[in-house]
């Protein structure tokens, strides 16, 4: 009798590090900084073209934070976010309610989901976030988004990416009009983040 052929589907070792270690926004040299190892050593392990032993996945599953066992889960997981069980947030300012939409877990990105009253925003002053880029798209109403002292008027399906970490403002000036936005922060903001 032929033997059944492995599942394709699933991913290897190497390629399940590597989603593990994405997953976490950790760099190749940073895992392998956590882990004791060389960086290349480790490219090779998550390239299939070294196998590791059984005390370097430890140190590995140490350094993600996770369990051996996990490590070889055979389906991988999706988080799936439900309208009714978003988690309601606050980054500061007037007149918003935000809610996180994508997996809490999730550290390569961040979407919020904000509902902002008629003069509603940021606040007055001028802010910056711990994210690389900023990304916000209109789902209804309007804007005001102020980047590094320009101001730019959205609209409903208009969108803008810019640098998290330069000073920026947003405000809903329409008197009587709520508006909805969506913002996706890469990576995430640290999970220890406060305004």
């Amino acid at each position: 009798m032929i033997p059944a052929p492995a599942d394709d589907k699933q991913p290897h070792l190497g390629s399940r590090l590597r989603i593990l270690r994405e997953t976490r926004a950790l760099s190749l040299a940073e895992l392998a900084r956590a882990a004791g190892l060389t960086k290349g050593y480790l490219s090779k392990v998550e390239r299939e073209m070294a196998t590791p032993s059984t005390a370097t996945l430890l140190v590995l599953c140490e350094a993600l934070g996770i369990s051996l066992g996990e490590l070889f889960e055979a389906t991988p997981h999706h988080d799936v976010v439900r309208a009714s069980e978003r988690v309601p947030i606050s980054l500061g300012g007037e007149g918003i309610a935000e809610s996180l939409i994508s997996s809490s877990g999730e550290r390569r990105v961040q979407v919020l989901h904000s509902i902002i009253q008629p003069g509603g925003g940021s606040g007055p002053d001028l802010y910056s976030l711990p994210s690389e880029v900023e990304f916000a798209f209109v789902l209804s109403g309007s804007i005001d988004l102020t980047v590094e002292g320009t101001v730019h008027q959205l609209r409903k399906g208009d969108s803008i990416t810019f640098s998290s970490q330069v000073p920026h403002s947003f405000h809903n000036n329409h008197p009587s009009r709520v508006a909805t936005v969506l913002w996706v922060f890469s990576p995430a903001l640290p999970s220890d983040f406060e305004v």
